[in-house]
């Protein structure tokens, strides 16, 4: 799968907020898909959380391992970290640097 394929794939499944969701449940511990689900049971039936789920492995965010009847899912934080090292540091960069020479500016240093 080509680099471009793989950041659109990423950036799809980070753009729904109960994506970003499910992996703020994961940040701190890996989950089985049936705690996933009764998190959501308010908002989401158990199908539309396997469709996120989806979404999130084939982005290569999320990976399952099934012990038994038990699926777990765990976070792969490393498709962030890239995309953080590829587009969001160098624009934050240029970005610290022109507010930097506005507040020189303003203030007249």
């Amino acid at each position: 799968m080509s680099r471009s394929t793989q950041d659109d794939l990423l950036f799809k499944a980070l753009a729904d907020s109960r994506r970003r969701a499910i992996l703020d449940l994961l940040k701190d511990a890996p989950r089985t898909t049936g705690e996933l689900c009764e998190h959501f049971e308010a908002t989401l039936d158990r199908c539309t959380v396997m469709q996120h789920l989806g979404v999130l492995e084939k982005a290569e965010l999320v990976v399952s391992r099934k012990e038994g009847r038990t699926r777990w899912n765990y976070l792969n934080a490393a498709p962030i970290q890239d995309i953080h090292a590829r587009w969001i540091s160098s624009y934050a960069t240029h970005a610290v640097k022109l507010l930097s020479k506005l507040k020189r500016d303003l203030e007249g240093d």
